[in-house]
């Protein structure tokens, strides 16, 4: 089973737009189809960005139900050390966590939306795809089986 990590906007994307891509890729990760990656400092940026006053009033989860949805995360997910260090993405370092994750994690994409990693395209043997293109590659997965 392939090991894939979300970045912190797929979550969010995923709770105010239930029907997105995002939030099928999550589905799909309920579902069994693959095994999820994380790292403390990736469920520390959903905490954060999920606690935005502005995103707070659009998706109505309280604090006590985001600390929740995460420690269940933290108890399913594979959680990275985070002892690895990289300096690969240039525009944006803090994005590197989510090499880092995947690297440790043994992850063969990173879902995101976000520029500074799509543009790498891929590091390591780990392609960094939008949540669209790794539905398209789970379809392709499938047909293949």
């Amino acid at each position: 089973m392939s090991r894939v990590v979300l970045d912190a906007n797929q979550f969010v994307s995923a709770i105010l737009n239930p029907d997105g891509p995002p939030a099928k890729v999550l589905n799909a990760w309920r579902e069994g189809l693959f095994e999820l990656v994380a790292s403390p400092s990736i469920i520390d940026e959903i905490r954060k960005v999920l606690n935005y006053p502005r995103l707070s009033k659009i998706h109505k989860k309280s604090p006590k139900e985001i600390d929740l949805f995460l420690e269940d995360l933290e108890i399913i997910a594979f959680v990275a050390p985070e002892k690895l260090s990289l300096s690969v993405v240039l525009d944006d370092p803090t994005d590197d966590k989510y090499l880092v994750a995947a690297l440790e994690g043994d992850a063969k994409f990173i879902v995101t939306g976000d520029s500074d990693l799509l543009k790498i395209r891929e590091y390591e043997g780990v392609k960094m795809v939008t949540a669209r293109a790794f539905l398209k590659e789970m379809e392709l997965a499938r047909r293949k089986k």
